[in-house]
């Protein structure tokens, strides 16, 4: 998730949302910004599924219409602890491969394992042509859907010595999340052990602690009214994790992981 470019929210629907940034002084939204894709239709009534019932939005981090629309994506908006940009450009590995495509393979490859569980499953964004959306958005989505659970899908851009992966989760922020706080937690600690196990690969060696981290600088958590967190699923600017990110087949390891987690989490 870090980033080239600087760079996910209140209960405002996703039509305020666009009508406040266009008088707070910002760029008016562009014609590439698109909405977020239709859900997965509700599942019919199986008891024997266990997501049946469930909604669990996916957030494939950045967009590929990112890097051509700096004026938008720059445009600043409030994550309660401060004002970030819009939405960033992400990274990518020393060969060329982008943090915006590799999340959104992973989340296309998880969004059919959860609803073969019986779950409903949001996107954040329909393709990976587009143009963000804000991170402010991207929250009021997982908010609006109600989802049972939020996850975020990164790639970080640290340097290259490091190596593995972490899960970031929401602090505390009085009278903002404190519903949330415990459930993201539970969560993240859940998607953290599948996600280990089923890919075999270790917690990060250059931040956080045992694979797990607090923040509360990011709008995506701040902002969310619903068990959230994100996942760098590792260094794209090592070596080692930029070969596993780079290969579809371990990228599908990684989604069948992701959706364990979430399994365990909900079940």
């Amino acid at each position: 998730m870090r980033v080239y470019r600087a760079g996910s929210v209140t209960q405002l629907t996703l039509a305020a949302l666009l009508a406040l940034s266009a008088g707070c002084g910002g760029a008016a939204v562009p014609a590439a910004r698109e909405a977020a894709p239709p859900a997965s239709p509700p599942p019919a009534a199986t008891p024997g599924l266990p997501l049946a019932g469930k909604t669990v939005v996916i957030d494939p981090g950045h967009n590929g219409g990112n890097a051509a629309h700096p004026e938008e994506i720059n445009r600043l908006v409030d994550v309660i602890t401060g004002r970030k940009p819009c939405n960033t450009t992400g990274t990518q590995t020393d060969a060329g491969f982008p943090e915006h495509a590799f999340t959104w393979d992973v989340a296309g490859k998880l969004r059919p394992i959860l609803e073969k569980m019986g779950a409903k499953v949001v996107l954040t964004r329909p393709n990976d042509k587009g143009v963000g959306p804000c991170v402010t958005e991207r929250a009021a989505i997982g908010n609006e859907a109600r989802a049972d659970a939020v996850v975020s899908i990164h790639g970080d851009g640290a340097a290259p010595s490091g190596h593995g992966f972490h899960v970031i989760m929401p602090g505390l922020l009085p009278g903002h999340n404190d519903a949330v706080v415990k459930p993201s937690r539970r969560l993240g600690r859940a998607v953290r052990d599948a996600y280990r196990k089923g890919t075999g690969m270790p917690y990060a060696d250059y931040v956080a602690r045992n694979g797990l981290q607090t923040r509360v600088d990011l709008g995506g958590l701040n902002l969310s009214t619903q068990p959230a967190i994100f996942i760098e699923c590792g260094n794209m600017r090592n070596p080692g994790d930029a070969a596993k990110m780079s290969s579809p087949a371990f990228r599908k390891r990684m989604a069948a992981s992701l959706a364990d987690g979430v399994r365990n989490f909900l079940s």
